[in-house]
């Protein structure tokens, strides 16, 4: 428990930080004085003002990816609603991400270019392996018809969080609608997928 709290410490004071002053000018000297801990504790917990980063981005989005891995197995729920909620996650997650982005109002285009650059990876390589295994699920069913989960799911949630987050290829609410109903139809005639099963994420 003082473990967690120590690091739950460092974490919270890089938060506060990146609310005041540019990433590039947060020392790690400054993390220990915000947190009130020494310089060495944060080395013990973590090897650098990086792996602080990675971890703050990790615990922000903690909730919604463990909602994502528990609708994996959830065999009770029908798979292209628990696929449904997965992209709801994706949908409550980048806008925790544009909300945090918009309180950075000292941060350069390219400090936030590289916050958002972690977000994306850190994404999209959760949410892949549980958006996989449904759409393995749904092949074995005979709903999708695919034959590589792994790109299909990695295909659709680059799509999907660049454009929710609208902060990497900035667009329009049109452009954003025409983008996510492109990509539902190349899925019903990519995939198979039945025509209104992806109507949620139809802006149609």
């Amino acid at each position: 428990m003082i473990s967690n709290d120590k690091r739950n410490l460092i974490l919270d004071a890089l938060e506060t930080l990146l609310e005041e002053k540019k990433m590039q000018n947060i020392s790690v000297n400054d993390i220990a004085r915000k947190a009130n801990i020494s310089k060495g504790s944060i080395y013990y917990y973590y090897p650098s003002k990086d792996a602080i980063l990675n971890a703050l981005i990790e615990r922000s989005y903690k909730i919604p990816l463990e909602t994502a891995r528990q609708l994996t197995n959830q065999s009770g729920i029908p798979l292209f609603t628990r696929i449904a909620m997965l992209f709801q996650s994706c949908r409550s997650v980048s806008a925790t991400f544009i909300r945090g982005n918009r309180t950075q109002e000292v941060a350069s285009i390219q400090e936030k270019s590289y916050i958002h650059q972690k977000y994306t990876n850190y994404m999209i390589t959760r949410l892949k392996p549980e958006l996989a295994a449904m759409i393995r699920q749904g092949i074995e069913l005979g709903e999708i018809h695919f034959d590589n989960p792994e790109a299909l799911a990695e295909i659709v949630l680059i799509v999907l969080i660049i454009k929710l987050d609208n902060t990497l290829i900035p667009s329009s609410e049109k452009e954003i609608e025409n983008t996510l109903n492109g990509l539902v139809s190349l899925l019903e005639k990519g995939a198979g997928i039945p025509t209104d099963a992806l109507q949620y994420l139809s802006l149609r």
